[in-house]
């Protein structure tokens, strides 16, 4: 095989797995990671079990790359995080409920003993409760307007950001998350 030939195959090995974690993002959304089988998600992309299996060789493998496709979505240097950005970022979630809808079923399932995406989730949100205190941090100093320190407000900023995902998703006509999610901000002490 040439080394254009390999090349070739290398692209096209890499778009089958784009295509594979695409479909399995669906998949789960619909019927959350316990429901989702990889039979499922191999129809979807017209191939068999056996040959999903070549590009994922488990169920879990997969789970991992799903949720590495979709941080990658939403990866912002830690230094470019601004409490104002929080908010643009609250009202792009609200365009794409799909992909919220699958982080909040993994979410919620990774809750449980033994789920392969408890370790993942548990570290993420360890990094996220840190990035969010140095953000504020930088933008406040040690004590926000409202008296909080920046480490006791970010597991509430957190809180809020998804607990507002899940309400948006259970009822999206009745909760305006990028206006509640700006209405926190004013409990913050920032200017919506």
């Amino acid at each position: 095989m040439s080394y254009g030939d390999a090349m070739s195959a290398r692209v096209r090995s890499e778009e089958r797995r784009a295509e594979i974690v695409r479909a399995a993002l669906e998949v789960i959304a619909e019927r959350g990671y316990r429901g989702a089988s990889l039979a499922s998600v191999a129809e979807r992309v017209g191939l068999t079990q056996q040959g999903l299996l070549h590009h994922f060789p488990t169920k879990d493998a997969l789970l991992v790359a799903v949720l590495k496709e979709r941080d990658q979505w939403d990866a912002v240097p830690d230094t470019q995080w601004r409490v104002d950005l929080l908010a643009a970022l609250v009202e792009y979630n609200a365009m794409r409920p799909g992909i919220i809808q699958t982080f909040s079923a993994l979410l919620g399932e990774s809750v449980t003993e033994g789920h392969p995406a408890r370790e993942y989730f548990t570290e993420r949100y360890r990094g996220v409760r840190a990035s969010m205190a140095a953000m504020l941090r930088s933008e406040y100093g040690e004590r926000l307007p409202n008296g909080l320190t920046p480490e006791r407000t970010a597991p509430l900023l957190v809180a809020v950001m998804d607990g507002l995902q899940y309400q948006w998703l259970l009822d999206p006509e009745s909760v305006d998350m990028p206006g509640a999610f700006r209405d926190f901000l004013t409990l913050l002490g920032e200017k919506a």
